[in-house]
């Protein structure tokens, strides 16, 4: 048996069991790949390889944006903006039937577009705008639905984490301002088309 099979059956059996024993995934990543680097090389520089890897994966400066859109949208949300861009969005979708629903997605929308994270755009108007629509008469299923499906929506619009994944990616070859100066020309150009 070749020492790359031996490596990834070390590191299959580890996490596997670490995973139903309920360690931690970080954790279980962790040990299985020292466990796994063992077979190759001795304790000391299997740690140092592991650490040294580990420091120059998270080392990249632009992955900082996205934990800090997240808390951002987190402080934004607890702060009282989500509840001020829904009565934006109220305001411009007018008593139009379903406004409800078009509420729903310009808010997620803007939060999205705010905050650079669908997830924290579909949890922060998810949250205040599902009892509203309750309120309202909408339906508990198709209120979920639409939260869910417009949620990404706010992705396209920069700044998003997605965007910075992107050019993190392709090693740089799409830098991040780059990449929201093409995203701003193809909205000028939709704009102009309209």
């Amino acid at each position: 048996m070749s020492l790359s099979v031996l490596s990834g059956l070390i590191i299959l059996v580890l996490l596997v069991i670490m995973l139903i024993a309920g360690v931690p995934i970080a954790v279980a990543l962790g040990i299985s790949s020292v466990c796994a680097i063992l077979p190759v090389m001795d304790l000391n520089v299997a740690v140092v390889t592991g650490a040294q890897r580990i420091f120059s994966g998270i080392s990249v400066f632009s992955l900082l944006a996205i934990p800090f859109f997240i808390l951002a949208g987190n402080i934004m949300n607890k702060g009282g903006i989500a509840i001020r861009l829904i009565n934006l969005a109220k305001i411009v979708t007018g008593r139009t039937p379903g406004g409800l629903a078009q509420t729903n997605i310009l808010a997620n929308a803007l939060f999205g577009a705010i905050s650079g994270s669908g997830t924290a755009a579909a949890s922060a108007m998810g949250s205040i705008i599902g009892p509203i629509e309750k309120d309202e008469g909408y339906d508990p299923n198709f209120s979920a639905a639409a939260n869910i499906a417009t949620a990404p929506t706010g992705l396209l619009i920069p700044p998003s984490n997605v965007m910075i994944t992107f050019s993190l990616v392709h090693c740089g070859h799409w830098l991040v301002c780059l990449l929201y100066i093409s995203t701003q020309r193809k909205l000028d150009t939709e704009v102009r088309r309209n």
